[in-house]
């Protein structure tokens, strides 16, 4: 896989099932959640501090997260003008 992945092939990372981490969005059906990784994120870790903390997630992975939560807040602002 490469890192120029379309925004489609990204989100195909996060899966949701209701028996891993109660239904929390997840990469790759793993028990890390999306709100997890994207917390490190925010306060300040780099992708490479996150990567060395995961070994088993991969920068794609990363990508996905910030992609989720962009598709996330679109899809919730067009909730709150229907509203």
């Amino acid at each position: 896989m490469t890192s120029e992945q379309s925004t489609d092939t990204l989100l195909t990372r996060i899966t949701i099932n209701p028996e891993v981490c109660h239904g929390k969005p997840v990469i790759r059906g793993l028990r890390y959640p999306v709100e997890s990784i994207l917390e490190y994120l925010s306060a300040g870790d780099s992708f490479e501090d996150v990567l060395s903390e995961f070994p088993d997630l991969v920068r794609d992975d990363l990508r996905a997260c910030i992609e989720f939560a962009n598709q996330s807040l679109k899809l919730r602002s067009w909730q709150l003008v229907a509203a």
